[in-house]
């Protein structure tokens, strides 16, 4: 049976900051979201558009539709495509945003549906259907944190996803699993997700984990990253000395004294 998505290659680059990069034939195509382009080569063209391509013969208002969405979110409303416009084989890089992994998913192995963090996709061949998910319960919605918003990857090609520190995989038979909403990273469409109080009252509000927790069970598999961006965030931002976090430097004892003494 013939795939819809085109077909690429693929390498994925480095350790602990990588990156994917893509080889492309005449005329083949991925979809990436904006800024995750770290390099290409001659005959590559890119253009940005306004959806992922999935459906060419979507009107103007089908694809603005799409693009409202993505803007509620907080995503760009554009997608930039790639295009090898020459008549050789040609390579596209995609750089994940922050240290962790990147993770090659053949979308056709796993139902053809991967949902996953908003903020995790890279890029996918074209075909690939990019769309913001909602979950409709109510909790889930007010304190599902970064869980709440996910993104539907559809399709039967090669989707590539960004996971922050080390990567865990876990196949699920029917299990429970609970996890911080922001470690989730995606899911395939057997799981069912949901959000449930982290504890007593008493572990809500001095435990440290967060309120709420992302509840995973059925058949599948979920992937978890140890690093959410997030997480890595703020605790820069707690250290930082504008925003009143400690001013000494790793292993001095002077610390900001000893920065104005050197000139810093």
């Amino acid at each position: 049976m013939s795939r819809r998505c085109h077909e690429v290659d693929y390498e994925i680059i480095g350790h602990s900051m990588q990156l994917v990069e893509l080889e492309l034939d005449p005329n083949e195509t991925v979809v990436a979201e904006a800024g995750a382009m770290n390099y290409l080569e001659q005959d590559i063209s890119f253009e940005a558009k306004m959806g992922d391509g999935s459906e060419p013969e979507s009107g103007f208002f089908g694809k603005l539709m799409v693009a409202g969405k993505r803007a509620l979110t907080g995503e760009s409303i554009f997608m930039t495509h790639f295009t090898n416009q020459g008549n050789q084989k040609r390579k596209v890089a995609f750089a994940a945003p922050y240290p962790g992994t990147i993770l090659a998913i053949d979308l056709a192995e796993y139902g053809g549906e991967l949902i996953c963090q908003k903020d995790s996709f890279l890029a996918a061949a074209l075909g690939t259907r990019v769309t913001m998910k909602f979950n409709r319960r109510l909790g889930t919605g007010f304190f599902g944190g970064e869980g709440f918003i996910l993104q539907s990857l559809q399709g039967d090609g090669m989707t590539f996803i960004h996971a922050g520190g080390t990567l865990v995989k876990k196949e699920l038979r029917g299990e429970t699993l609970r996890v911080d909403t922001g470690c989730l990273v995606g899911f395939t469409p057997g799981i069912d997700y949901d959000i449930e109080r982290a504890g007593s009252l008493k572990s809500m509000v001095f435990g440290g984990e967060g309120l709420f927790l992302a509840t995973l069970k059925g058949h599948g598999t979920v992937w978890l990253q140890s690093l959410p961006f997030s997480r890595m965030a703020d605790r820069i931002i707690a250290h930082a000395p504008s925003s009143g976090g400690s001013d000494r430097g790793e292993g001095s004892v002077l610390g900001g004294l000893g920065r104005m003494l050197d000139g810093r």
